[in-house]
């Protein structure tokens, strides 16, 4: 016989395949194997015994062989023999018919082929080959090439998320903290007028999280590996999502292979039902062949008859079984929406509230897997919930930033508080909250971030940097962040990126504001809100804007210090900074300025003023500065100017004046008639001569004049007795003056760059001057005597 074994190959799959065999899959499965094993046994019976025994039909003279058949003409000759002769005496003997073998062989395979019914003949053949189509058609998607990668793919995901440790830990997290009264669901809210249902305990946390804190720890932690396994597959489960639910070729390519085994069990029931008679075991033969042996007619025995006819009926009622279950499939599969999943259950179960519906194939896969175990797909949706995949995120990130590691990184900023530099991070870690010594913590370029209640744990900190960071706060965070925080810097690559919930932080005193404004929604859209900040003292806006936001002025009462960084684009209008009449600070930097705004003029209160970097090519109109009396520090710097106005000497309050990186040539000798000058930046311009006058600057401390064309500094410049700093770098001096030792206060002095050929011996008596603040040629300096050198290099 042929062993079954060897159709093995037609059914052979994975066996992780089997978790997308439903019930009726499976059954129909054990069918087809039993219908193969009829068919197979029917082949194995056809080929090794004989098929038909034929005998010659002796026909009575006179009577057509149509009108007696084998059945009748046994019937016949049994009668006569019994009637006329008595049981006693009958002889019993054979017809003599006078063939040998090789005649009967000829007879029975001529017979074979042209009496027997095609049916009785191929009828295991068929069945054979019917079985193994069914096979074909249920494993085929397992097979084709689209739709087997995409099976193989899920299935191997499906395990991963079956297996990881992850699954478990999240799980048995929602479970511990639904039992303690936790809510799941993550609070991202940005505001909100309701009160904080977290209760705070005496020391700023929340008794809730310590809760978490204390629950979590009888949870098994996942090591680094784990952890980053769990990570990667979260992006599997992602990436393979969006693969799968584009389209729906699983879906269709099960329902047509469905719809092709009904119409194939119908075609076969129809036709077995029909034909199935047609297996006889007396098969009456007539061939004609009397010249090669006597006989026309013959009489068969079909020696398989009757088995086939049990194997045949056996083959229809599997048939039917078989088929009852693809209807019960079509009917499976048209009753209810199978391109739709709802995680409704899976949510209710796990306490993620979070897990979003799939569609198409994705569904598709997921209903099946129901049929075999609903517990994967339980444990796949765990890896579908950004609540879960945040969980994830903070654990490692736990694991990696541990308290320790996060105190190194601790160093002083600009502002003199301890700050706090993460960059580049995935979220921010919970090991930050126990840092109670933080002031100030700058994020930069972290992904997902959520300050949770603990942050009220950070009692010192007082500033937060965030740079193309998005932020979301707890309402119980808010409210922290509104009385604790005093100074705020935001930067994005744009303004509306920026988080909404800046512009509630009324305890804020600092704001500083990065971003380009997007010219297709308008020049002022979020600043509209900074009316709340009721305690802002100082604003500045880095941006693109083309006119001051109408909110700036909101803040007018209380505001002192603006600055605005244009990076070159023009501001135009200006007319909202008459309202700022509090304002003392005030720097319009690189904002393409052609003249000085009027507007300026109007801020009484206005003691510092800024235009680094601008188009001022004249500042004829700085004689309005006159209306500024409290105006101390005037800063030109990086401009055009080629002349300064003699009514320069209006300005009578002016204690620091900046004219450095212009063009100026001439120095009017009013300018000195500004007596109250301590600071006087001249440097980087076209001056040739210092004009007499200078000597009237008793308050002067600084003065700079270098990269200019000087050959001889003025006599006057050392009779101010208070100068510290002189710096007269890359001019053209030939030599510095004796009287420089009149400068009790000199400190800094720089001569380097010029064409000196010694220095003056006196330059030792400068009592406040040493080596490290003389900035000199190293060849003038050793032609020095060196008792001179030894003063200069004096502790």
């Amino acid at each position: 016989m042929i062993p079954v074994a060897e159709f093995k190959h037609f059914t052979d799959q994975q066996p992780a395949f089997k978790v997308l065999k439903p019930w009726w899959d499976v059954l129909a499965e054990y069918i087809t194997v039993a219908m193969l094993m009829i068919g197979v046994f029917g082949c194995t019976l056809q080929v090794t015994q004989d098929k038909i025994i034929c005998l010659p039909n002796h026909v009575p003279r006179g009577t057509s062989f149509a009108d007696v058949t084998c059945e009748d003409f046994t019937k016949k000759k049994i009668n006569v023999s019994e009637s006329n002769e008595s049981p006693t005496s009958r002889e019993m003997s054979g017809v003599k018919n006078h063939l040998d073998i090789q005649q009967y062989n000829y007879i029975n395979q001529m017979c074979y082929e042209t009496a027997l019914h095609w049916y009785a003949k191929y009828f295991p053949y068929l069945v054979v080959i019917h079985t193994l189509i069914f096979m074909v058609c249920a494993s085929f998607w397992f097979k084709f090439p689209g739709t087997s990668s995409k099976i193989e793919h899920f299935i191997s995901i499906l395990s991963k998320c079956f297996d990881s440790p992850w699954t478990t830990r999240a799980i048995s997290e929602v479970g511990e903290n639904q039992e303690n009264g936790i809510p799941v669901k993550i609070n991202r809210r940005r505001k909100s007028s309701a009160p904080s249902e977290t209760e705070l305990s005496p020391l700023g946390g929340s008794v809730t999280e310590k809760k978490v804190s204390e629950s979590s720890s009888s949870v098994s932690l996942l090591d680094k590996k784990e952890g980053e396994q769990a990570k990667a597959l979260f992006e599997k489960v992602k990436k393979f999502r969006l693969h799968v639910e584009k389209g729906d070729i699983l879906y269709t390519m099960y329902i047509r292979q469905t719809v092709l085994k009904v119409c194939k069990f119908l075609i076969i029931t129809v036709y077995n039902t029909v034909l199935v008679h047609n297996i006889s075991f007396i098969v009456p033969c007539t061939v004609q062949m009397e010249d090669m042996t006597g006989y026309d007619h013959f009489c068969c025995n079909h020696t398989k008859a009757h088995l086939f006819s049990k194997l045949a009926i056996c083959y229809i009622c599997f048939l039917g079984i078989y088929g009852m279950t693809c209807l019960y499939t079509l009917y499976w599969l048209f009753h209810r929406p199978l391109k739709e999943y709802s995680f409704a259950y899976a949510r209710k179960e796990t306490g993620i509230s979070d897990i979003p519906d799939v569609k198409n194939d994705f569904a598709f896969m997921l209903h099946l897997i129901d049929q075999y175990d609903s517990l994967y797909s339980k444990r796949c949706a765990v890896f579908l919930s950004e609540v879960s995949e945040f969980k994830l995120k903070q654990l490692n990130l736990n694991h990696e930033w541990t308290v320790d590691k996060l105190r190194q990184k601790l160093q002083k900023n600009a502002h003199n508080r301890l700050e706090l530099h993460l960059f580049m991070l995935s979220g921010l870690p919970d090991t930050i909250f126990e840092l109670t010594e933080v002031e100030s913590l700058k994020l930069e370029l972290l992904k997902d971030v959520t300050f949770p209640t603990s942050v009220t744990q950070l009692f010192n900190l007082q500033e937060l940097s965030l740079i193309n960071c998005p932020v979301k706060l707890s309402f119980t965070s808010l409210m922290f962040f509104r009385e604790q925080l005093k100074v705020l810097f935001v930067k994005f690559d744009e303004i509306r990126d920026i988080p909404v919930w800046i512009y509630n932080l009324r305890g804020l005193e600092e704001l500083y504001i990065s971003g380009l404004f997007n010219q297709e929604i308008g020049r002022v859209g979020t600043l509209e809100s900074l009316r709340d900040l009721k305690n802002l003292k100082m604003l500045t806006l880095h941006s693109n804007i083309s006119k001051l936001p109408p909110s700036v002025a909101d803040v007018a009462t209380h505001l002192q210090k603006l600055r605005i960084l244009n990076d070159g684009t023009k501001l135009v209008t200006l007319n909202n900074l008459k309202k700022l009449f509090s304002v003392q600070e005030l720097q319009l930097i690189n904002c393409n300025l052609g003249r000085i705004p009027h507007a300026v003029f109007s801020l009484v209160n206005l003691q510092e003023l800024d235009l680094k970097d601008n188009q001022l090519h004249s500042i004829e109109e700085i004689i309005s500065f006159q209306h500024c009396r409290k105006l101390v520090c005037l800063k030109l710097w990086c401009n055009q100017i080629s002349s300064i106005p003699e009514h320069i000497r209006k300005l009578k309050t002016l204690e620091q004046l900046d004219l450095s990186h212009n063009h100026i040539e001439v120095l009017p000798s009013q300018l000195f008639q500004c007596n109250r000058l301590r600071e006087l930046d001249l440097s980087h311009n076209n001056i040739r001569v210092v004009p007499p006058g200078m000597g009237v600057l008793q308050s002067l401390q600084c003065f700079a004049i270098s990269h200019n064309s000087l050959e001889v500094l003025p006599s006057e410049l050392f009779f101010c007795k208070k100068l510290k700093t002189l710096k007269v770098g890359y001019n053209k001096l030939h030599r510095l003056s004796d009287r420089v030792s009149w400068l009790p206060l000199l400190s800094k002095l720089e001569l380097k760059g010029n064409q000196l050929e010694a220095l003056p011996l006196e330059i030792g008596n400068c009592p406040a001057l040493k080596r490290s603040g003389l900035m000199v040629e190293s060849t003038l300096y050793d032609a020095l005597p060196l008792d001179v050198r030894e003063k200069l290099e004096e502790e």
